[in-house]
């Protein structure tokens, strides 16, 4: 029997693409499943997949992740409907590109309101119930390979990335002590419909500093979706790296090359020059306190001095 059998999870925009295959790896390992999600149609298709494959129906939720109230309404819903939280899965994204330069303040807001203030809305929201509850469980932080590489047209998705990336780190230590497991998932190309968000605009943040959406470009940059992983494989992977307690989980295997040349550039760039006793133990409790953090210990303010 799984260990996670019978266990309660939320997954945010769990209907479609990445959601849909953490969702459906979850039902295997036997969790009972709230579904956030925004579309209608994919709500019904996902309804038709767990049906037809005899498992038990989620509990759908109609949420915006940028909606504060909303998951408020949500959390007192899943408190009603399982009556506890053990997993919280932040899955719900947009990806939006565009020149960083060019970029209004429109593009920042819609941008970083979903990516990172939907990861945040998730855990100030949920975290409490999965705590008060005292049997352990795991926040899972679906952030991207743009958690660790930027490119031209990716600067405030990468910003928003790189944010769920140093809050999940972060957070990691603080959930230790109450033995909830805490992972940053770094897919890469999935086979979703993740291309078409700029489509998917909301009106509040119409105000763009990008060009006009051209719908041909952008269908064909959808082109090479298709080439992507299955969706159902990154869920399996999230879920054997939840088994694990990974503080990160790669999904894709074909980074090698790029994370090679992130460490010689950043080991290259450190002046070479001696370093003064003090500052050296000033490290050396940083690096201390966060190995006894990730172990389980409660760190505070003066263990870093």
């Amino acid at each position: 029997m799984s260990g996670w059998q019978g266990k309660v999870a939320l997954v945010t925009g769990g209907v479609s693409g990445i959601g849909f295959g953490i969702a459906r790896a979850f039902a295997a390992e036997g969790m009972r499943l709230a579904l956030s999600y925004r579309n209608h149609a994919f709500r019904e298709d996902a309804a038709r997949w767990f049906a037809d494959h005899g498992h038990e129906a989620p509990l759908f939720i109609a949420l915006d992740v940028t909606d504060r109230d909303g998951f408020a309404a949500a959390g007192e819903e899943i408190d009603r409907h399982f009556g506890r939280l053990d997993v919280l899965a932040n899955n719900a994204g947009v990806s939006v590109f565009g020149p960083t330069d060019e970029a209004s303040y429109a593009d920042y807001d819609w941008i970083m309101g979903v990516n990172f203030g939907g990861v945040v809305n998730g855990l100030v929201t949920m975290l409490p119930r999965i705590k008060a509850a005292g049997r352990g469980g795991h926040v899972v932080n679906v952030a991207s390979m743009a958690a660790y590489l930027s490119g031209p047209q990716a600067g405030i998705y990468t910003a928003s990335k790189f944010a769920v990336r140093g809050l999940t780190e972060s957070l990691r230590y603080n959930l230790a002590p109450y033995g909830i497991g805490c992972s940053l998932v770094c897919p890469a190309l999935t086979r979703t419909n993740a291309w078409d968000s700029a489509l998917k605009r909301p009106d509040a943040f119409a105000g763009s500093g990008f060009a006009p959406v051209d719908r041909a470009e952008l269908e064909q940059f959808g082109t090479a979706f298709e080439a992507g992983m299955d969706p159902l494989e990154v869920g399996e992977k999230i879920v054997r790296g939840m088994n694990e307690n990974r503080a990160v989980i790669f999904t894709h295997p074909e980074f090698a090359e790029d994370f090679r040349e992130i460490y010689e550039a950043s080991v290259a760039a450190l002046p070479d020059e001696p370093v003064p006793a003090a500052r050296q133990e000033i490290e050396r409790l940083r690096r201390e306190a966060g190995r006894a953090a990730a172990a389980g210990k409660s760190i505070g303010i003066a263990d870093l001095t």
